[in-house]
């Protein structure tokens, strides 16, 4: 084991401060960017799960995030020519306030009534699914049980974080846009911070009278023969269109999505100040912290020159030490940001940590440290033997 890892080990307390601070940086970057990543996931969540290859949307769409992504209907059944395509179902949903019903007891007193409070209305996002087997438009996540729920007529499902904003439980009736329907069913990790948000099957919808039977309809989910084929079919679908439409692969378009929040000008600007801000306070915080833990040892620092030791070794030493300072705050900030995850998914708020923004945050941490260390530096010009005679 070498010196720097040692001291750290051994002297842990002196450098908790230089570590919580890296800690608490990294925090503010992984959880404000991943904050924004995860209000677009909780948007596209219901597509990028669904059992579709390919969706195919409008030659300008970029994503399904900030922009007109339908297509005319027409394009079904051409969709169709091609012979890997297996299934093709148009992305149908809707908005609409959403009230509950409170069941009020005949012999319930005045007092108690007002304690039950007043009805609460909300404005809902609408998404759909395909209740027949298998359809493509079914989440993968979604269980046997959950569909058979959807196929009865009226019948929603609420997602867990929306049950207390829409004030409903399973079984509970409800109004959407003036029409009783039913919570059959409840679901899980489709968290929505922006708008609560249910789920009815594509006959529900109609049903209600706001089934898409215009000319044009929403994304169109493809499903194919092979799913293993979906990069090459896309492209060979996009030559079959001849500029009329763009097929993705779900995980093209997962990636577009993912990206198209950071072309938001006030979402740039916000991420940039929090990135500015820890990289300030873990700078100064470390640097303050090697330096006084460096001051500390001075005596020891000493003795390693006594004993022939050039400057050059004490200084990779500090280094060494920054590096392995830089390590554990990574892992500290890691571990914080998922507590605050956990904290902020039963609350509705996603917070999405993919592998690149791990390693890009990660490996600015390590950087911070180890310029922390090299301002350091100069501590060790007073380790002088000489001062062991003191």
């Amino acid at each position: 084991m070498s010196l720097a890892l040692s001291t750290l080990l051994f002297e842990w307390r002196r450098y908790m401060a230089a570590v919580m601070a890296l800690a608490l940086s990294g925090l503010l970057v992984l959880a404000m960017t991943g904050v924004f990543i995860g209000i677009g996931k909780g948007f596209t969540a219901t597509i990028e799960r669904s059992s579709a290859d390919i969706i195919i949307m409008q030659p300008g769409a970029k994503s399904l995030i900030g922009g007109p992504s339908g297509v005319p209907r027409r394009f079904i059944p051409l969709a169709y020519n091609h012979p890997e395509v297996v299934e093709v179902k148009p992305l149908d949903g809707s908005q609409g306030t959403f009230q509950n019903i409170k069941d009020v007891d005949p012999t319930m007193s005045q007092a108690d009534k007002a304690k039950q409070g007043a009805a609460r209305q909300k404005f809902v996002q609408v998404s759909i699914v395909d209740t027949t087997p298998g359809a493509v438009t079914i989440p993968t996540d979604y269980s046997p049980e959950l569909v058979d729920a959807l196929r009865q007529p009226f019948a929603v499902a609420v997602d867990e974080t929306a049950l207390t904003t829409l004030s409903v439980k399973l079984g509970d009736k409800a109004l959407y846009n003036g029409q009783t329907v039913t919570v059959a069913a409840v679901t899980r990790g489709y968290p929505n911070m922006m708008q609560p948000s249910i789920v009815m099957s594509r006959d529900t919808l109609r049903m209600l009278g706001q089934a898409d039977t215009g000319p044009r309809v929403g994304p169109l989910m493809v499903k194919l023969r092979d799913p293993a084929r979906a990069q090459i079919v896309a492209g060979q679908l996009n030559t079959l269109g001849n500029g009329q439409w763009k097929a993705w692969t779900r995980q093209e378009l997962a990636d577009a999505n993912a990206g198209a929040m950071f072309e938001e000008g006030i979402l740039i600007i916000i991420i940039g100040g929090c990135v500015v801000l820890g990289t300030i306070i873990g700078i100064a915080i470390t640097w303050q912290t090697l330096q006084g833990a460096i001051m500390a040892n001075i005596k020891e620092f000493a003795s390693l020159r006594a004993l022939g030791v050039g400057m050059g070794s004490l200084n990779r030493i500090v280094i060494e030490l920054s590096f392995w300072v830089g390590l554990v705050g990574v892992a500290a900030a890691i571990g914080l940001t998922w507590l605050v995850s956990i904290f902020a998914m039963a609350n509705a708020v996603i917070i999405s940590l993919p592998p690149i923004l791990l390693l890009v945050v990660g490996g600015g941490l390590v950087l911070i440290a180890m310029a922390s260390g090299l301002l350091s530096m100069g501590v060790l010009k007073n380790s002088q033997p000489a001062d062991l005679l003191r």
